[in-house]
């Protein structure tokens, strides 16, 4: 399964990153580029990275997250992970990085909502 990011401008100059798919080995560093991208471009109030659609998430996807995080930190942003899927949530739980990314609670689908396979 590949990734794909959409990136948007919320209101307040939030700036969202919505991965979907499967960060791994092969795909995290599309997370740290769409980040840095983001930062090249200016200084957004905040970064959110929206994990709802995200599948799965391994160890290197997990160090993506965190030097995404440090990048941000260093140029004045705050970055936050919202609506993490399940797997996610606990995988940033597991690692003890839940507090880094804002504790955020994790998504769960509405009766009338998508329902990703593996969340």
């Amino acid at each position: 399964m590949s990734l794909s990011i959409v990136k948007s401008v919320l209101s307040g100059g939030v700036i969202q990153i919505a991965p979907r798919g499967e960060i791994d080995v092969d795909t995290a560093y599309e997370v740290r580029e769409a980040i840095a991208e983001v930062l090249a471009k200016g200084r957004p109030s905040r970064i959110e990275l929206n994990m709802r659609l995200v599948t799965f998430i391994d160890s290197v996807g997990i160090s993506a997250m965190v030097a995404g995080f440090q990048t941000a930190e260093v140029s004045g942003v705050k970055l936050v992970v919202t609506e993490p899927s399940r797997f996610v949530h606990r995988q940033l739980w597991v690692t003890g990085l839940l507090g880094l990314f804002g504790a955020p609670e994790p998504y769960f689908a509405d009766s009338g909502s998508e329902v990703l396979p593996g969340a």
